[in-house]
């Protein structure tokens, strides 16, 4: 990781020169970013992260023929720890889910403003997982169509549990969290860790696909915005 608590590295791999040139100009204008390194095949991205320190991987979904997934599996087995916003052109929620399995801490949609892109890659870059609201809205939408018995999965999960797990797909970090419900942060951290046990995840970003699945009760209305603050 950066050594600068406030300096978030970011490598971008996409196969599209143009939307990569655009992106990097875009975020090199933040005070707070340093675009490490710009690849448009995995091959290429796989030797930059072995030999450069970086934060975060935005990467596209569909690289030269590559899916995202298989690239976010060949950089962890080689030792990356940092993290990965997938960027995709559509919400396609298979995708979606395939991502979050394999370790992504989000999908953001190539359709979505560019402040909420540097809003997206900060709250990644804490820990947080970014989850788009219409695609949550989707899923929600889905399973409850398909009458994936969700009532009574709710069932499973306590109320302060399930104010933490709409907090994390909200997309507000622990100590946003604790400032909602009025606990402090290492009590939200408790009640999350009670969350991984009771679903059987290690990372936020599977509990979240598991929500999405409709696993761990109702998919929450989302109405509090996106924050990495």
């Amino acid at each position: 990781m950066s050594d600068h608590k406030n300096l978030f590295r970011l490598l971008l791999v996409d196969s599209h020169a143009l939307f990569r040139t655009s992106l990097a100009r875009l975020l090199a204008a933040e005070g707070d970013f340093e675009v490490a390194g710009e690849c448009a095949a995995a091959p290429e991205a796989l030797e930059v992260l072995k030999s450069t320190t970086v934060d975060v991987v935005l990467l596209d979904f569909d690289i030269g023929g590559e899916r995202g997934n298989a690239f976010i599996t060949s950089a962890r087995r080689d030792g990356y720890s940092g993290h990965f916003l997938v960027i995709a052109g559509t919400a396609e929620m298979d995708h979606y889910a395939l991502a979050l399995t394999s370790g992504a801490s989000g999908v953001f949609l190539k359709s979505e403003r560019p402040d909420r892109l540097v809003q997206a890659i900060r709250l990644v870059a804490s820990g947080g997982v970014w989850v788009d609201p219409s695609v949550v809205q989707r899923f929600a939408e889905r399973f409850m169509h398909e009458g994936h018995g969700l009532e009574h999965a709710a069932n499973r999960l306590e109320d302060r549990e399930e104010e933490v797990l709409e907090g994390i797909l909200s997309g507000m970090t622990n100590r946003k969290i604790g400032m909602h419900m009025g606990l402090s942060e290492s009590s939200v951290k408790n009640i999350l860790q009670g969350l991984f046990g009771k679903a059987g995840v290690r990372t936020r970003s599977q509990l979240v696909k598991l929500a999405l699945e409709g696993s761990l009760g109702r998919i929450p209305s989302l109405t509090a915005r996106q924050s990495g603050d």
